[in-house]
This record gives structure tokens, sequence and C-alpha cells, in this order.
């Protein structure tokens, strides 16, 4: 468990150094190994996947309804279907396999509200049954298992879109409970989705101790509340800003009401470390940076825009929980006191994709008072690629390798007793080349920052296999394994054959930094 690992890096390069060694020590041009572990399991080797993007038969989950067409009576919302996306219930077992042959120290993956709960109060023992044999089967490997309580999606009484809005006077039905924003059926939803914690705690608790309880809560929110691009679909930032702080607010409960519950039914301490459960969630780290860094000269504006952006995405949910506070209009300074959330976390997730720009003119987003240069937008500054063979087409963002280290030294110096594990990043490419350089290159940024004393203790992949992207759909390729969308064979790529090498290795050989990693160009997707 977490609590009992003790973050130690050893780079060989003619030398030895632990946390303190300089920049120049891990030098990108200087041939020499990066080891991440000390070979007593200091450092965890992991990959993810999430329930709703991988598993078939999710029939009552608010994405099935979301996604499929119009005609067939749901909102036909997103580039694709999600169907049964790539067969991950009913090849659960068998794609245990998949992480065995990687040698892989640990896996992350969500279960499913909707399976477990597919109508309020009505609990299918078939669903829980399955995930414990997962659970069982991981465990026999001697893989061990983190379980994300809520990856982005929820079962349709949640916030059933169907029947149309809620208005603040109607009243939550077991059908409906108006999501996370409503006055009453947000209290009642924290309510049920403890009890869906506390549930999982009670039933796998004998074989998990590690929990996370929200996946990448500013985004979820911001995708589904805010600008309506994930089920239910609203647009609050435009309609009621105070309305989008509740929801916001309703999360960081729900949070906490999932961390009591789960210290409270999980008892049993399954790795025999002293401690039955720790409870954090992961956070969607960008490496934000004024739009006009490139340009002849900075615009202030700019740069106080990227600093309220950065505060938000970064340091505002998570403040909330290490303080016991709420800031109500996102200016850094708390409004209103919470003691009964302070010290409700562990450790921190941090998940890291991409860097992207901020503007302060114009400031189209209420509350930080910016816009957000996400994908290929010109707003007249926003930036573009720092080199464009880093360009992620398919989801219209840019990897930044030296973002990594930007995000977790600013994160740990900002929660220093906090441990750090990156659980998720990943990038969408057709070429398994290009996945591998990812890889490596994510590594060695890693490192780099755990030099500067940040304490990072894993490292889990996205994602196992590919899946279904959320809005982008199918066309986006994540995973260590491909997958035939006819046959459904999971076939590796070398992005996957390079990660078995290093936790063979447990850490990046001097061999595998010549070839894929630092920080120039990367393969083009393109090419095979």
């Amino acid at each position: 468990m977490f609590g009992k690992l003790f973050a130690r890096v050893f780079v060989l390069a003619g030398c030895f150094c632990f946390f303190g060694c300089s920049e120049a020590d891990i030098s990108f041009s200087t041939p020499g190994a990066l080891m991440l572990d000390d070979g007593k399991g200091s450092f965890r080797f992991g990959t993810a996947t999430a329930a709703a993007q991988i598993e078939d038969g999710l029939l009552d989950s608010d994405w099935q309804h979301w996604s499929k067409p119009a005609a067939d009576g749901g909102r036909g919302e997103g580039a694709d279907y999600v169907g049964d996306a790539v067969l991950g219930f009913s090849r659960a077992l068998d794609d245990v396999s998949l992480l065995t042959d990687l040698g892989l120290d640990a896996y992350r993956f969500s279960v499913d509200w909707s399976r477990i709960e597919p109508r309020r109060d009505d609990i299918d023992l078939e669903g829980i049954a399955h995930y414990r044999g997962f659970l069982e089967r991981l465990v026999a490997n001697d893989i061990i298992p983190m379980v994300t309580v809520h990856h982005f999606s929820s079962p349709l009484w949640a916030h059933d879109f169907l029947q149309g809005k809620c208005s603040d006077d109607d009243v939550p039905t077991d059908d409906n409970l108006c999501g996370w924003g409503h006055p009453q059926g947000g209290d009642e939803l924290i309510a049920e989705i403890a009890e869906f914690a506390g549930r999982l705690a009670r039933e796998y608790g004998d074989l998990v101790d590690e929990w996370c309880s929200l996946n990448e809560p500013i985004n979820y929110i911001i995708a589904s509340y805010a600008v309506g691009q994930f089920p239910p679909g609203e647009a609050l930032i435009i309609e009621n800003f105070d309305r989008l702080m509740s929801v916001y607010r309703n999360y960081v409960k729900a949070h906490v009401a999932i961390y009591d519950a789960i210290k409270a039914n999980d008892l049993v301490d399954a790795d025999g470390d002293g401690v039955a459960a720790q409870i954090g969630l992961s956070l969607n780290a960008i490496d934000w940076v004024p739009s006009s860094d490139n340009k002849p000269s900075t615009n202030i504006k700019d740069v106080r825009a990227r600093d309220r952006v950065w505060y938000f995405y970064h340091h505002f949910f998570v403040d909330s929980l290490v303080q016991g506070t709420f800031d109500t209009d996102l200016d850094s300074l708390p409004d209103e006191e919470h003691p009964e959330w302070q010290g409700k976390i562990d450790w921190l997730g941090v998940q890291y994709y991409s860097r992207n720009g901020v503007t302060g003119a114009p400031a189209l987003m209420p509350g930080v008072d910016a816009t957000l240069c996400v994908g290929q937008i010109d707003l007249g500054s926003c930036l573009p690629p720092k080199d464009p063979t880093h360009w992620i087409d398919s989801m219209h963002y840019e990897y930044h390798e030296e973002g990594v280290y930007n995000v977790l030294t600013d994160i740990g110096a900002r929660y220093p007793d906090l441990p750090l594990v990156m659980t998720e990043s990943g990038i969408a490419s057709n070429n398994g080349r290009r996945r591998a350089e990812h890889i490596v290159r994510t590594l060695e940024q890693t490192v780099r920052a755990m030099n500067q004393g940040v304490d990072v203790r894993g490292y889990y992949h996205w994602s196992l296999m590919d899946n279904f992207e959320w809005s982008e759909g199918y066309l986006p390729r994540f995973g260590l394994y491909e997958v035939d969308r006819a046959t459904f064979e999971r076939r590796p790529t070398e992005g996957a054959l390079v990660y078995r090498d290093i936790i063979r290795a447990r850490g990046l050989s001097a061999k595998v930094r010549d070839a894929y990693g630092g920080t120039g160009p990367m393969t083009p997707d393109n090419v095979k």
C-alpha cells in the first residue's frame, strides 16, 4: 500500500543519486539508465481502464442512452454509440493475461455503478459476483487492484436527461434524482454514492486496499454540467454559474462521503501492511501556459488568466479536502469553512496528457475569467504546438513531455504530505513506436520530478487496451493492446513491449532511453 512505500530513485550514469540530484545529473542528452524502483516494490508499474469505456452489457448506464442514436430512443450525442465497447465484461478474466504478460504490478479499473445498481436500491448480485471473481483473479496473479468508484459514468436514474431538464421545484424520484446540482436531488445522490461505495468496501475489502473515489472531478463537471459535452448535457457555465459551483460543492461532498463509507466498511488489511484502506482521487493536470508565451511579448492578461486556470484545475478541489474549505468564486481565497472535509484524502492521483494555452483576452469562462485554448481554436492568441510532431490530431491537443515535470513539481510542493501517483498518462496514436516514446519520456520526466523531492509512488499507463473515448468515440486509440473492432482480438503494440521491458528492469535502460527518450520530435502517427 502507498503508506508503506518509500519512493527512491537511482540514476545510473556513472554515479548513484537520490533526491536532490541536480537537473544536469539526468541530462537527457547523456546516456544512462534511470531506475524508478529499488527492487523492493518502492515504485508501482500499472495500467488503467474505466468500465464504461470497455465493458459490454451496461444497458442502464447514462453513456448508453447518451450515445445511442436518437432513432433508437437515445440522445445520439458524440462520435459513436458505445454499444458493447470492447467486450471488457465478457472477456474480463481472459484479459488478466494481458496484465500478466507485461508483468504489471497493478491495475486500476472502475466498478460500474449502473451494473451493481441498475435501478435505485435494486442490487444486481450477479454484477457483484462478477467483479469479485475478477478481483480474485487479479490477486491470485499478484496484481494489486485499485478500484475507482466513479469514473465519468452513472446509472441513468442519477440524472435522467431523457425526461428533460429538472427545475428546482421538481421533486426527485427513484427514477430521476436530477443530478449533482439539484437542491434536493444532489443531497440524495451524495447519500446514494456513499451507499454504493460502502457496499463495494464490504464486498471487496478483503481483496482491495487502494480506492480512488472520483476520476478527474474538474474535467467531469466541466464536460457534464458546464458545457454539456457529457451526460446529462447541462450548460451551467452560461446559464447559472452559482448552480455550477453547487455542483462542485456537492462533488466535494461526494468524495468525503465515499471516503467515510469506505473507511467504515473496509476493515480488512488485504496486503498485510497494517492499513485496511487508503482513499484518494485522480486530478486532471494540464501544463497550462500563457497563449502569448511564444510571441515577441507576453500579454500580462494571458499570464494572469493562466495563473487562475492553473489554480482552478490543480488546486481548487484538492484544497477543499486538505484545508476543509470551499472557494465559491474561484479567487483562490476560501469563502466557506468545512472542518468535516479536512484531511479526507490519503493520496492524490495526477493524470497528465497535454500542454494547453490560456488567454485572458477574450475571457469567455466565468469565474476564472479566461478562455482555454484547447485544440485548433484560433482566437488570435492561442498557442500553437511547440513541436508539430507532438500534436494529437484525434484529440486536438499537444503532448509536451516537460509538462509532466511542471505539474508534478507544482502539485508536490503544494501538497507535500500527500503521496502522488500517476494514475493516468497516455497518448492517442495508431503508431506503437510513438506510444513507446510517450511512455519513456513521461517516465523520464517523472524521475526528474522525483529527484527534486516529489514523492511519486507509481505510474499507471492509460490505457490497457483501445476503448471508447467518450465524446470522441472509437477513433482515438490509447491502448497498450490494440483492439480489432471486428474480432475484438487484442494485439500488443510496440508500446506494450517496451513497457514490459521497463517493468522487468524496474526502470529505463540506457538503450531504451536512447531509442525512445528525450524531448525532440516524435514518430509521426501515420508512420507504420
